[in-house]
């Protein structure tokens, strides 16, 4: 594609050569750059991509989009033979240009993004299953994994970077697919990947505290979500939960249509939870009733939004109605697996003060009678201020505590711990145990749990390693479960 094409709605101030340029790709990775390729210089927290532009040049590159004059001079000025372009945010031009390399394939589908703080990667994980059921060709971007069609990738991001979307929603056209959906986090849209990205439904689920280590208060983190409804076109949807005191102040200036949906009042779409049990729970949905297999209120919020989505696309009340009943959660969110003695071990990716307390009340909630024991840590070189609020709620409703590592990163996990323990007072200090390891801290919570008790494992879900230092390590949970009920299983059998 030429240059000239690409640049289109960048924010072009100037051009140094010539844009009648053949473009083979276009990168913001000096390393990973091609002959021909366009790279853009983005500055980042850790490195400005504006030191590697020299390097860029070298690997190849025909075309470099800037910001700073005085950083492109330190990288050796203008080279013969390349282009240069400057422009005002290298962010948004990159988003962007990939979408213009790419046909702005965005336009080619419906493309459907949620935001929030919980609940993202189940909700675009049932829509995809639900949409496919329904015999439509999707696409998922997600947390846990990126799927075009049938054909699952590895994701690294809850939001990626605009050339990785932008060539995975190609693939989707390319394919046949007729949706997509995808999580949009504020990370994603302050660092604008999602810019030049044409969304027919915007999704609000709740906003609760995370990502304060990033955005520095909590007052940016909302405006960072709310850029998303801001930027929704005419013709889309914004679909929101009113049950969130911010669920109205995100569709304040949108120029979509909102459609609000409630479990506790009047909305668009409303929903209670009937009954419920481990099995599932059987709801009343805009007063039709619907068994599914997944549990708690934060899933039937979760099943909520997914069906308003679902309408505001056009699709069969029914059949929908219909399909939610055959649909299971999300890899790593709230995945119960029976043991020996009657146990429960659940497993969940909870990693909020909220999403903990969710997924607590609702194992309380099901099975009151049983011993509920929390195992938790908390990330490092992460927002700090959350460790002392998630043992807060796990002594609030936890029978017993292990706190352990999650991933540490450059932390050392005994800090992290200290910070976790001034949430605690005397009584649950009194409940609790502190064990480093998290694979000790797994074997300890199941073999010493009583007949019956259901024990969960917040924090990790779906991911199946663990950051130590800056050593990635493999730690699959479901793995490190199934291994120890077959060894109480073999002593069982063994008396």
């Amino acid at each position: 594609m030429k240059l000239e094409r690409i640049l289109e709605n960048c924010g072009v101030l100037s051009v140094h050569g010539n844009t009648d340029t053949d473009i083979l790709s276009v990168c913001s990775d000096s390393r990973k750059i091609t002959e021909g390729a366009l790279f853009v210089a983005v500055k980042g927290f850790a490195s400005d991509g504006h030191d590697f532009i020299g390097k860029a040049v070298g690997n190849g590159a025909s075309a470099v989009i800037y910001t700073s004059q005085e950083a492109l001079e330190a990288q050796g000025g203008f080279m013969e033979g390349v282009t240069y372009v400057l422009v005002a945010s290298s962010r948004h031009a990159l988003a962007i240009a990939a979408a213009n390399f790419y046909d702005n394939p965005s336009h080619k589908l419906e493309l459907v993004g949620i935001t929030g703080t919980n609940g993202k990667t189940t909700t675009v994980t049932l829509l995809y299953n639900l949409f496919t059921s329904l015999g439509y060709g999707c696409g998922l971007l997600s947390t846990i994994a990126n799927y075009v069609g049938n054909r699952k990738s590895e994701a690294v991001n809850t939001t990626s970077d605009p050339v990785t979307i932008n060539s995975l929603l190609a693939e989707m056209v390319e394919a046949g697919c007729s949706y997509c959906f995808m999580e949009v986090s504020s990370i994603g849209m302050e660092q604008e990947r999602v810019s030049g990205l044409k969304f027919k439904v915007g999704i609000f689920s709740n906003l609760t505290h995370d990502h304060l280590d990033y955005h520095g208060t909590f007052a940016e983190y909302l405006r960072c979500k709310k850029l998303f409804f801001d930027t929704l076109p005419q013709g889309s949807f914004a679909v929101t939960n009113i049950d969130d005191r911010n669920g109205l102040v995100m569709t304040q200036n949108t120029v979509a249509e909102t459609v609000t949906y409630s479990c506790r009042t009047i909305a668009d779409h409303t929903c209670r939870i009937i009954e419920e049990s481990f099995d599932g729970m059987l709801l009343s949905i805009d007063g039709r009733e619907c068994w599914c297999r997944l549990i708690g209120q934060h899933n039937a919020y979760n099943l909520l939004a997914v069906y308003t989505a679902a309408i505001c696309l056009g699709a069969d009340r029914e059949q929908v109605l219909t399909a939610l009943s055959t649909l299971g959660s999300a890899s790593g969110r709230l995945e119960t697996f029976r043991g020996p003695n009657d146990i429960s071990v659940v497993i969940d990716y909870a990693h909020t003060p909220d999403a903990m307390e969710n997924v607590l009340k609702t194992l309380r909630d099901i099975a009151p009678e049983r011993q509920l024991i929390c195992l938790f840590g908390c990330g490092g070189d992460r927002d700090r201020t959350k460790r002392p609020e998630m043992a807060a709620v796990a002594q609030a409703f936890a029978d017993r505590i292990i706190v352990t590592s999650d991933n540490s990163r450059t932390e050392r996990t005994e800090d992290i711990m200290e910070d976790i323990k001034a949430g605690l007072d005397m009584r649950g200090r009194a409940k609790s145990l502190f064990i480093p390891d998290r694979e000790e801290a797994i074997r300890t919570a199941i073999v010493t749990a009583p007949q019956g008790a259901t024990i969960l494992l917040a924090g990790k879900g779906h991911e199946t390693y663990q950051i130590i230092g800056k050593e990635k390590r493999h730690f699959d949970e479901k793995e490190v479960v199934a291994g120890i009920f077959a060894e109480m299983k073999e002593m069982e059998e063994g008396r």
